[in-house]
């Protein structure tokens, strides 16, 4: 009977530790804490390793300048190991505003640019900067760069100058009277980068005491066009002695005008940049095109991604905020064998 009474308590127990639990709050699951965002996923980031770097390289149009620089862009992200993303505005301020934010969207972590406004681009730009993405400019100064990683440009104005300053040589060696100068700038397209490179060229001719009357000038930043239109200059100036041409295919336009115009050894070309066509223009035996000023694209996109590379890495990177002056030299038919030297060092035979 006892074992019965104490049978009958166990299974009592036993049936009130079951209700107890049943009545009990379940335990929750353990959770995952979330993984803290990783900076590699980051734009702007400054710890990021190459292989996570993603640049966005543009230009404006496509001419040897651009592709020289574009190279530079290249040849950095190569070096680097990094991706490299290249377009072209093709003078387009819509497409380069449209191409800005389609790369704010897509998280680039840098864009190498050379950009068409010191006024909308630089809006855009300051803009994706202020998105996290670093910025380094090419081919321009601007006043406000702190917000870049750098810049990079040839300084118009001086650069110009000596193009001025060798035309005067030539000038007072060469021609006698009251000189009748003409320019073919691209005030169309960069009026301000444009004024930079004519006011350079007549401030040397100024400082070397020439007197000289501006007759007629032209805005054709394109050789087709500057060929053209310096024509016409040509047809309605026949007085003109010297041109002054701002850009590349102003110059080659130019050259090519005069010679059509069976005007070689009477009117005389100066220019500005260098190129496989305008160096075999002056070591020509035409004596058109007499000198130009070679800016230096190549260094000027390498540096630009050498810059973002090194501040997305978490490097320090040299004149950070600041625009750094890239010199060009001068080509002159004077000395041929400095033009075939420029010639060699930049791969052409």
């Amino acid at each position: 009977m006892q074992s019965k009474r104490v049978f009958t308590l166990l299974s009592a127990l036993l049936v009130l530790g079951m209700l107890l639990s049943a009545c009990a709050a379940p335990t929750a699951a353990p959770t995952q804490a979330p993984a803290a965002p990783t900076t590699a996923s980051a734009p702007g980031s400054t710890a990021l390793t190459a292989d996570k770097i993603t640049i966005a390289g543009v230009v404006f149009q496509d001419d040897q300048f651009m592709n020289t620089l574009t190279k530079g862009y290249t040849d950095a992200a190569a070096k680097f190991g990094v991706k490299v993303l290249t377009a072209n505005t093709n003078n387009d301020q819509a497409k380069e505003a449209e191409l800005i934010q389609t790369y704010i969207a897509q998280g680039v972590n840098g864009i190498a640019i050379a950009p068409l406004s010191k006024d909308a681009s630089i809006a855009n730009l300051k803009d994706a900067a202020a998105k996290g993405i670093q910025v380094a400019i090419t081919n321009m100064s601007i006043s406000d760069s702190s917000f870049l990683v750098g810049g990079f440009t040839s300084d118009d104005y001086t650069n110009a100058k000596i193009v001025g300053d060798n035309a005067a040589k030539f000038i007072q060696a060469n021609l006698s009277g009251a000189l009748n100068v003409a320019r073919v700038d691209f005030d169309d397209q960069l009026p301000e980068q444009s004024k930079a490179r004519w006011s350079g060229f007549y401030d040397g001719l100024k400082a070397a005491g020439i007197a000289y009357t501006e007759v007629g000038h032209t805005s054709a930043h394109a050789q087709d066009t500057a060929l053209a239109q310096t024509t016409d200059m040509l047809t309605a100036n026949p007085n003109i002695q010297v041109i002054f041409a701002c850009n590349e295919g102003g110059t080659i336009g130019a050259t090519q005008a005069v010679k059509q115009a069976g005007k070689a050894g009477k009117v005389f070309v100066f220019g500005y940049d260098g190129s496989d066509q305008l160096t075999s223009m002056i070591l020509s035996t035409d004596n058109i095109l007499q000198g130009t000023v070679a800016q230096d694209p190549y260094n000027m996109g390498y540096k630009a991604v050498e810059a973002l590379v090194n501040a997305l890495e978490g490097k320090p990177v040299e004149n950070q905020g600041k625009i750094t002056v890239v010199n060009g030299t001068y080509l002159g038919r004077s000395d041929p064998a400095g033009v075939q030297a420029w010639r060699t060092a930049n791969g052409l035979k």
